[in-house]
């Protein structure tokens, strides 16, 4: 009998695969043979050298669960030295090789020591059943980082902040209401997981609710019964209902996707930047706690101080303007948007990855 955990992942990169062979194929391969690091960003660190930015990949625990992660040191680093430092939570989807490492190495270039990690459940960290994505983990893992990182040889824990990008930067908000390790907090293309799960992308979902909280509850229902995700055979027809997301889609299907969100996140997931720890599934039964959670709930206890930024032509930045709204109580607040960009482009396109750390380094050089 195969490994269940290996099973799983097995299939759901073959499906991906399945998507388009060729382009997924070089797109692994090239992660495989050019950076020893899998990091699959444009410029990524592909050895460490003395005098300039290096990566450490690490390991620690949240609440008894193997977090896989990468930090950042800057140039010319040395641990007898104090420096600030910054965590960075990545996009639904994402992992920490893709734009949530794009921004921590250049975070790292312009002084600060860096973490990204990969959520529990998700990427290389532990965690079962593999792609539960409840909000209460997402945010203990925010917590989690925080608790190695102000650890980290040469780290000045008084000089923390966070940034959040995509689904990472509801969770950050959450994570700083209540963490106020946090001195400086920063999200990027802030998607409310909480609130398009619930109502929708662009609230297109909101008559279907109950009918999907039903879903869910009967696929947690499954799961006890099998006792672990695809049961004693690993995933079959019958084990669709446990997972929400897409797995495989075609080039056509992506032409055909309406909106810039999701069109370009399936190019960049699964073609441009695609890497095999890197999927859009997740558990159906994370719905229950994911449709019943909001990023903007209790917002009011955010008293850092606050930046917010957004692609001027994002289809997601009405939930950036709507959480910025809320924040009452933040030290000091501001909304920066990046003129012409969608949410993805804020992933990759150098134009704004710069305009967007510009803004960071000024944010955080006045905040740490």
């Amino acid at each position: 009998m195969k490994n269940i955990k290996a099973s799983y992942l097995f299939i759901a990169l073959a499906m991906t695969v399945m998507a388009s062979p060729a382009t997924y194929a070089q797109s692994v391969e090239m992660t495989k043979n050019t950076n020893p690091y899998t990091l699959v960003y444009k410029g990524a660190i592909t050895s460490n050298q003395q005098g300039k930015v290096n990566i450490h990949p690490v390991k620690y625990k949240v609440n008894g669960i193997d977090i896989a992660a990468n930090v950042y040191t800057p140039a010319d680093y040395s641990p007898s030295k104090k420096y600030p430092a910054v965590v960075v939570a990545h996009p639904n989807g994402g992992i920490k090789e893709q734009t949530a490492g794009l921004y921590a190495q250049h975070l790292a270039e312009a002084g600060y020591i860096t973490l990204a990690f990969d959520a529990a459940y998700q990427g290389a960290s532990g965690g079962e059943p593999r792609h539960t994505d409840k909000p209460q983990y997402r945010t203990e893992d925010i917590y989690g980082a925080a608790d190695y990182i102000t650890g980290y040889p040469g780290v000045d824990a008084n000089r923390l902040g966070v940034l959040g990008i995509c689904g990472g930067g509801g969770y950050t908000l959450k994570a700083a209401q209540s963490d106020k390790r946090f001195k400086a907090v920063a999200t990027l293309s802030m998607f409310n997981s909480g609130e398009v799960r619930r109502n929708g992308f662009q609230n297109s979902q909101i008559n279907t609710i109950q009918e999907r909280l039903k879903k869910a509850s009967e696929a947690r229902t499954l799961e006890k019964k099998a006792g672990k995700i695809g049961g004693k055979g690993g995933i079959d027809k019958e084990d669709k209902s446990l997972f929400s997301g897409v797995a495989t889609i075609t080039d056509e299907e992506i032409a055909k996707t309406s909106t810039d969100l999701y069109r370009e996140g399936y190019e960049y997931y699964y073609r441009t930047h695609a890497h095999p720890n890197s999927t859009f599934l997740y558990t159906t039964s994370s719905l229950m706690d994911l449709m019943t959670w909001d990023a903007t709930d209790q917002i009011e206890l955010i008293d850092q101080p606050l930046l917010m930024m957004a692609g001027s032509k994002a289809d997601t930045k009405y939930m950036t303007d709507e959480a910025f709204a809320k924040v009452k109580n933040a030290k000091t607040k501001e909304l920066f948007v990046i003129e012409g960009a969608t949410h993805i482009q804020t992933y990759w396109r150098p134009e704004y990855v710069g305009q967007a750390v510009n803004k960071l380094t000024e944010f955080y050089k006045t905040n740490l």
